[in-house]
């Protein structure tokens, strides 16, 4: 059972495709949150959650204040899922909270291509099998898109190796959770 762990949407449990995804622990993500709120990194701002899955993780963000998230997922069944649980938090956001949640059904590279939006908080937590020159390209089309104290935190398999970060960001810290390590990168300072 995935839930939405903390914040005005604290315990809403979320659906979760039967197959084709791999839901971050409950354990990660609450690691990865109190990160976030240590660093005071999600009030007021615009997220990107990318292989969006069930979105748990953008969800996360927008019940702690995010105001604006979108979410990417290229199969259909999970995208289909994402619309069901955003339009779920979203009713159990306060009565004048200004929280907009788009879920985008398409690849991540051609989201990442023709978006005009810029993102303070990215997610990015692809299957594990993804390979690391689409994960690097990822990033790389993602660079311009990042406001200027933006954080990328990267999701993989401990046996990964650190993503290509290239020019505009750098690695902040990594942690291992298991078969998991989150990786922290902001963007470079010049």
């Amino acid at each position: 059972m995935t839930r939405i762990i903390s914040g005005f949407a604290g315990s809403l449990t979320l659906a979760v495709p039967k197959s084709g995804t791999r839901p971050t622990s409950d354990r990660v993500r609450e690691a990865i949150f109190s990160a976030l709120d240590a660093r005071d990194a999600l009030g007021g701002t615009r997220v990107l959650d990318l292989y969006a899955g069930s979105g748990a993780l953008g969800l996360e963000a927008a019940s702690r204040g995010a105001r604006v998230v979108t979410l990417v997922e290229n199969a259909f069944a999970a995208a289909q899922m994402c619309r069901k649980n955003a339009e779920a938090v979203q009713r159990s956001a306060p009565k004048g909270t200004e929280l907009k949640v788009r879920v985008t059904a398409q690849a991540v590279q051609s989201f990442l291509a023709t978006t005009p939006d810029g993102f303070d908080v990215v997610f990015i937590d692809p299957p594990y099998d993804l390979g690391e020159t689409e994960l690097t390209a990822n990033l790389a089309a993602l660079a311009p898109l990042l406001a200027d104290d933006a954080l990328v935190i990267v999701e993989r398999s401990s046996r990964s190796p650190e993503p290509d970060w290239g020019t505009a960001l750098e690695l902040e810290r990594r942690k291992d959770y298991g078969d998991t390590t989150v990786w922290y990168a902001g963007t470079a300072r010049t």
